[in-house]
């Protein structure tokens, strides 16, 4: 399973020059699009510095990685995982009707 994880949305808030709160998404994905064995979610989070979520900075001195820690990927990863293993590795197999079962006399 070769899993790939995107940042798709940043955006920061602020207050007095400092990023007070950021609001997050990012995308994974199982494998590549048309495999059998693709599947992709969308999560996203809101943190805030005065949650202690992290520290409040100016815009400018954040970087990507700085912003990808931010994100609870490892909640994340474990909730795909489960996500792929219930559609993909092991799907629900639903019963099959017979119809044409007679009901014994």
């Amino acid at each position: 399973m070769a899993v790939t994880k995107t940042l798709t949305t940043a955006i920061p808030a602020e207050k007095n020059s400092k990023v007070e709160e950021w609001e997050l998404e990012m995308i994974y994905e199982n494998d590549s699009e048309g495999d059998a064995t693709y599947y992709t979610s969308t999560f996203n989070t809101k943190l805030i510095a005065a949650n202690g979520d992290f520290t409040a900075k100016a815009k400018g001195d954040w970087t990507k990685s700085q912003i990808e820690a931010l994100c609870p990927t490892s909640h994340w990863d474990d909730v795909f995982a489960s996500q792929v293993d219930s559609v993909i590795t092991n799907p629900v197999v639903n019963p099959v009707p017979d119809k044409s079962y007679s009901i014994p006399s």
